[in-house]
């Protein structure tokens, strides 16, 4: 799917199921071996978030859960777009 379409409908979604500023839960998994947990955690930095990690069974890969208060629409996607540059992230 392109991208912008669906940070466009997410923002659609967002806004009209969303009262901000709201907790929000985003949940991402990175393989195990790299730094992804790390750079994605320093993206949460000073945002108050609980961050929360797991890892797979095999230990290859770890899902990481961030719970944070946002602002706004325009914030969720910007974290999930800064999030997204990470080596190996998926969004969930």
């Amino acid at each position: 799917m392109n991208s912008d379409a669906f940070y466009k409908k997410l923002k659609v979604t967002l806004d009209e199921t969303t009262k901000f500023p709201a907790d929000y839960l985003y949940k991402f998994i990175v393989p195990t071996n790299g730094d992804g947990v790390k750079e994605i955690q320093q993206l949460f930095n000073d945002l108050g978030a609980v961050i929360k990690t797991k890892k797979s069974s095999k230990g290859k890969y770890t899902a990481v859960s961030i719970e944070v208060k946002v602002p706004s629409s325009d914030f969720v996607i910007l974290k999930y777009k800064e999030v997204a540059e990470v080596k190996g992230v998926i969004s969930l």
